[in-house]
């Protein structure tokens, strides 16, 4: 009888063990990865496709387009989120409309089990759960209570000591948002593919000529859009 309680006991916990295991499971990430490069450092995250597929195409697309090129973090609350303006109005350049088209879009609200955690991105969104369009969060902390209520769909792969660069910028609360004092603008993005790290020279090229191109989109639109 003893016997049988303690092999009860032992299959129990061995239970317990393997559903935090599961509960813990990081997603995997896909091979590709995007860098926001920023007047405080570079910030490069991946994506998590078999968690929230819809999402990841919708703002992997807005990438390529370079819809967040001159975007800008409209809100920065320390050991909370820093989170990026939808590209419809948050952009200091004027939009094409390809990149109208696909910034308007509103994708589907796809809650998961993954946990927000510092480093993971989360799509923002209004009361309704399919009003996601293109403004996300970077965790700064911890955040249960978003939990299975905003979309996680990748995290930071590198550039956690900008995330730390961005947490100490002066900021001002407006209603129930914590936002920067100054404009935190990012100044152009580019993505690469980890299974091409053959590409090392060339992405150092294309950053820069992608900085290069950002002056002259500033100085187009300070000389077009005073």
């Amino acid at each position: 009888m003893e016997n049988t309680r303690i092999l009860i006991l032992g299959l129990a916990c061995l239970a317990i063990i393997s559903v935090a295991k599961a509960l813990s499971h990081e997603p995997e990430l896909g091979s590709a990865r995007v860098v926001f490069q920023t007047s405080y450092g570079d910030i490069e995250f991946g994506f998590y496709p078999t968690v929230a597929p819809k999402t990841v195409d919708h703002i992997f697309k807005l990438v390529r387009l370079g819809g967040y090129n001159t975007n800008h973090f409209f809100r920065v609350d320390k050991g909370f989120v820093a989170q990026v303006a939808d590209v419809a109005s948050g952009r200091s350049a004027p939009m094409n409309e390809e990149q109208r088209i696909e910034a308007e879009k509103k994708i589907v609200g796809e809650f998961s089990d993954v946990k927000h955690v510092r480093g993971t991105l989360s799509m923002g969104r209004y009361d309704d759960p399919n009003s996601a369009q293109s403004s996300f969060s970077m965790l700064l902390g911890d955040a249960p209570h978003l939990d299975r209520q905003y979309a996680v769909f990748g995290k930071v792969t590198k550039g956690d000591e900008t995330l730390s660069k961005l947490e100490e910028v002066p900021t001002r609360r407006e209603g129930i948002f914590v936002m920067p004092t100054e404009r935190i603008t990012i100044l152009s993005t580019y993505y690469y593919d980890t299974k091409n790290e053959s590409c090392e020279e060339e992405r150092s090229v294309l950053k820069r000529r992608l900085q290069a191109s950002f002056v002259e989109v500033e100085r187009q639109r300070m000389k077009c859009f005073p």
